[in-house]
């Protein structure tokens, strides 16, 4: 069981298949879907903003539709997807339905109206809210509405995921370099909004980004454990890789995204950005060397897999002149696999915590490099587990099944249990232990079945089954 993924966007597509199979490769049965706040539900039938859905990192594009309800998801994905699905509904997505991007706070009316949608799909069957606090607009939320959105979850005993507001040293999301680092400020707003609650408060992907915040381990173990001291249910996930995917933009300020192409071209505002990317990298300890292109569009696949640097490099130009460049030809929509997010010895302390699940964050893409743990995420968890570095074997499947099935109340699974759908892995230790990873391909998983169907048999894939197994799951 993956609980954080995206899939949802992928279980409307309207050929699945394609986008679930690396991850039965691994052995992934089920999936807690709509994380980060950017659901593919929770929006009104007649928003104006349905563009506005998925962040800029999801659409509708080849789906079978759109769905704001749950229950008109449920209705069009139950026996129509490969996987078993829960969604949470997001609270960008709902935000987003009633106010667009609008950077401001929400009319009295307007949060009413957001508040509704989340809890008529908590009630419906959503298995939780997802906060993306570092997409538009959930970046816009103030203390007050997020306590609302609380309240909710609380009301119904329900999850709240939460991408919070920053997830390094320093980063765009606060206006002083100096003082409290931005991961920090990021955990004492978790802290603030769920003060005096008994709130299920899932922190997704613990990750570090930059070497420069790798010394804020520990202070996050302690903000966990307070929060749990403190009544609240806080637990956290981790997939087991040290780099991630995101936007090419992701270093580029807001200012200078917004100027035309003959502002951007002026020296004095290359002069500001150089300045301030220079700085901004050395505080992270992470630069252009770190980020790896994985896709600028149809005609640039010469870039794919190479790091800024070293395109720069073979083109004769500075690093920054080459990413602006690149920048420009992607029209600021390239993708990016970018490092370092953690290191190998915090994710071997975070596999031992008791307060974390394992997930892979990782959506298959059309065109360029993958994200590598579509691939074998899992199973780097499994062979860690048998080569001494993870947890016991027994700890390490139950975070994968029963852990997970228990936080966002999967009924009748996750567990090898009289009446229970048997979602089933089947791997081979030996193979298991002694396969080398990060070989963009899975290992040591041998049968996979879904609600009692073998739909993985020694790397056959039983794809006219697959076409009806999964299920949409009510919560």
């Amino acid at each position: 069981m993956d609980p954080h993924s995206h899939n949802d966007w992928f279980a409307i597509k309207t050929e699945p298949l394609k986008y679930f199979e690396p991850f039965i490769r691994q052995g992934i049965t089920t999936f807690v879907t709509g994380n980060c706040g950017l659901s593919a539900i929770g929006f009104d039938d007649d928003t104006p903003h349905k563009a506005k859905m998925g962040g800029g990192l999801f659409s509708f594009s080849g789906t079978t539709g759109k769905y704001g309800s749950i229950k008109e998801f449920n209705a069009a994905t139950d026996r129509n997807i490969p996987c078993n699905i829960a969604t949470l509904v997001g609270h960008c997505s709902a935000r987003a339905s009633v106010s667009g991007y609008e950077n401001r706070k929400l009319s009295a009316k307007e949060e009413e109206q957001m508040l509704q949608i989340l809890e008529a799909n908590l009630k419906d069957g959503a298995a939780g809210v997802s906060l993306g606090l570092m997409y538009e607009p959930g970046l816009y939320a103030g203390t007050d509405e997020l306590k609302k959105v609380v309240e909710l979850c609380c009301k119904y005993n329900k999850p709240l995921t939460v991408h919070p507001r920053a997830e390094s040293k320093v980063s765009m999301s606060y206006g002083s370099l100096f003082g409290r680092p931005h991961l920090l400020r990021a955990e004492d707003e978790l802290v603030e909004i769920s003060k005096g609650t008994n709130l299920k408060l899932q922190h997704s992907h613990a990750i570090f980004v930059g070497r420069q915040s790798f010394g804020y381990k520990d202070e996050f173990v302690a903000i966990q454990n307070r929060l749990r001291e403190s009544g609240v249910d806080a637990m956290f996930d981790i997939y087991n890789e040290t780099l991630g995917v995101s936007v090419i933009t992701v270093i580029l300020p807001a200012w200078y995204q917004g100027m035309s192409k003959q502002q951007r071209k002026k020296p004095f505002n290359k002069l500001k950005l150089r300045v301030l990317i220079t700085a901004a990298s050395a505080m992270l300890g992470f630069g252009l060397k770190d980020i790896q292109i994985a896709y600028i569009g149809p005609g640039y696949e010469k870039y794919e897999g190479k790091t800024v640097h070293e395109i720069a490099r073979e083109n004769g130009k500075s690093d920054l002149d080459m990413y602006l460049q690149l920048c420009e030809e992607s029209d600021f929509k390239g993708r990016v696999n970018m490092g370092p997010y953690s290191t190998p010895e915090i994710i071997r302390e975070f596999e031992h915590n008791p307060n974390c699940l394992y997930m892979t964050d990782a959506c298959v893409e059309d065109f360029g490099v993958q994200n590598p743990a579509i691939y074998d995420c899992f199973p780097k968890f499994l062979r860690d587990s048998l080569i001494g570095t993870g947890d016991t074997m027994p700890n390490t499947i139950r975070r994968m099944t029963g852990a997970t099935a228990d936080r966002f109340m999967l009924k009748d699974r996750g567990y090898v249990k009289p009446g229970y759908f048997a979602d089933f892995t089947v791997f081979d230790e030996n193979e298991t232990k002694n396969a080398t990873p990060d070989q963009a391909k899975s290992f040591g998983i041998k049968k996979v079945f879904i609600n009692g169907e073998l739909v993985l048999d020694n790397d056959e894939l039983n794809a006219s089954a697959l076409k009806t197994t999964g299920r949409a799951l009510t919560v």
